[in-house]
């Protein structure tokens, strides 16, 4: 599995800051780790001078902004190292995968080189990227929970090249760092059995109209079928050294051959299959690569987008699609339930905005009123006072409809209570985004799953269910 680690480079003590930067990337080029320098890569920058250009850049910032961190202080460069499982990727393939990853990293925006080391049982790779952007206007600032940022790419880059990695590496348990199995957690590969049982759910669930078909199916889904003596059938998919017999014994109940032939001749009844992980079903499907649902999913959507979607349900610990489906739900709920609660807040602070300016209408033009009513309605007085009369009837009628036979608060009130919802909405709002990013994740998460899987237009996730 691949596991990451991130450190800011600062100046060496009893170093030039070009001694510093000097050494840390002779030692990263080192030609009798990186096979004579093949193993390097680099963007914007050449690797045999990149500390004199490092250097330079630091340089025109200074010119550039007029700003200059204390020596002590100021970062010359970041350094990302990832470490791959001996076996899963050779050298050059992580170098590869490193370049991709110091490419996200920086959004392209900061020169960096990655070297290949050789020097190791398992494939690892260093890059170095420069503090100071490209256009020597801003710099890289190592925020709170870099780190985890890091891992959290590293992870999604292994996810869409096929690679194993460990799920929170320093979880303790009493006082213990948790062993290989505790590490894999949900992301631990499926052994070949238990892909075979999800092919088989899969290809039962399009209910075939005969075996022929079903074999055919299981065929195109990536399993050699192999016709035993007897009348036997095994399975065996790529990379797997034995065929697996299709037999209860060996899958289980309900995955025997008789079991098969009766579930395709509607013979069986209906049986309480096990629950299918939801996590290794979607990486079965994926390592198949084939089959109309995956097609399908093909066309529209891409590789990121599923490994984005897988480490969304590991991270939240999501393996049944119930699951999802139910935090989908409570989501929705809760974006919505914000969303009514800030309008219904919104309205009461138009409402208290209408009802303080009607106030203010109505005492300033109240004497007028009085007046108009002293003059017993002459209309002589109307004339000459006529808008402020009306205005007076306008802010009457107000208040009648706002306050609907209720008692007219004070001003302070009103002012006191549309404080308070402010203070609501802005409290509010803060949640209410959070929930719309939140939705918005799961949402775009179990669509792209419900694709792969095959479930759009409202169907039931019916292999989910069994």
């Amino acid at each position: 599995m691949a596991t990451t680690y991130f450190k800011p480079h600062h100046i060496s003590k009893g170093e030039t800051i070009a001694q510093s930067m000097k050494d840390r990337f002779d030692y990263g080029q080192n030609p009798e780790k990186t096979q004579g320098g093949d193993l390097v890569l680099a963007y914007e920058c050449d690797p045999k001078t990149a500390d004199a250009e490092f250097l330079l850049s630091k340089a025109k910032y200074k010119a550039v902004t007029g700003r200059e961190q204390k020596k002590d202080e100021d970062i010359l460069c970041y350094q990302v190292r990832q470490s791959f499982v001996p076996g899963e990727v050779d050298s050059e393939t992580a170098l590869k995968i490193g370049y991709d990853f110091a490419m996200r990293w920086t959004k392209g925006k900061h020169a960096f080189f990655v070297v290949s080391h050789v020097d190791r049982p398992h494939p690892h790779v260093h890059i170095y990227y420069n503090s100071t952007t490209l256009d020597c206007t801003r710099k890289f600032r190592d925020f709170l929970g870099s780190a985890r940022a890091v891992r959290r790419l590293s992870d999604r880059i292994c996810l869409e090249n096929g690679l194993s990695y460990i799920v929170n590496p320093k979880l303790k348990s009493k006082g213990k760092y948790r062993h290989y199995g505790q590490w894999l957690g949900g992301n631990k590969t499926p052994t070949f059995q238990e892909r075979l049982k999800v092919q088989i759910d899969i290809c039962l669930a399009d209910k075939p109209p005969d075996m022929d078909s079903f074999l055919q199916a299981m065929g195109l889904a990536g399993f050699e079928v192999k016709h035993r003596r007897g009348g036997g059938i095994s399975f065996r998919m790529e990379g797997q050294e034995r065929f697996t017999q299709l037999r209860a014994s060996t899958l289980g109940k309900g995955y025997g051959l008789e079991d098969i032939r009766a579930a395709i001749e509607g013979r069986a009844a209906p049986m309480e299959r096990r629950k299918v992980n939801l996590i290794v079903d979607i990486q079965s499907r994926m390592r198949a690569g084939k089959g109309p649902a995956y097609e399908q999913w093909a066309k529209i959507y891409n590789l990121k987008q599923m490994a984005a979607a897988l480490q969304y349900l590991q991270e939240n610990g999501l393996m049944d699609y119930a699951d999802l489906e139910q935090k989908a739900a409570q989501a929705a709920d809760r974006f919505h339930m914000l969303s009514d609660s800030i309008k219904f807040t919104e309205t009461a602070m138009r409402t208290n905005t209408e009802l303080k300016a009607a106030v203010v209408d109505y005492a300033k033009t109240r004497p007028v009123f009085e007046g108009y009513k002293a003059a017993k309605y002459s209309r002589k007085y109307l004339a000459e006072h006529e808008a402020d009369i009306a205005a007076y009837r306008a802010a009457r009628a107000t208040m009648d409809r706002l306050l609907n036979g209720s008692k007219l608060p004070k001003m302070d009130t009103l002012k006191t209570e549309f404080q308070r919802l402010s203070a609501d909405k802005k409290k509010a709002y803060q949640e209410y985004r959070q929930a719309k990013k939140n939705m918005q994740e799961i949402i775009t998460v179990k669509s792209n799953i419900d694709h792969l899987l095959g479930l759009t237009d409202g169907q039931k996730n019916k292999e989910m269910e069994r």
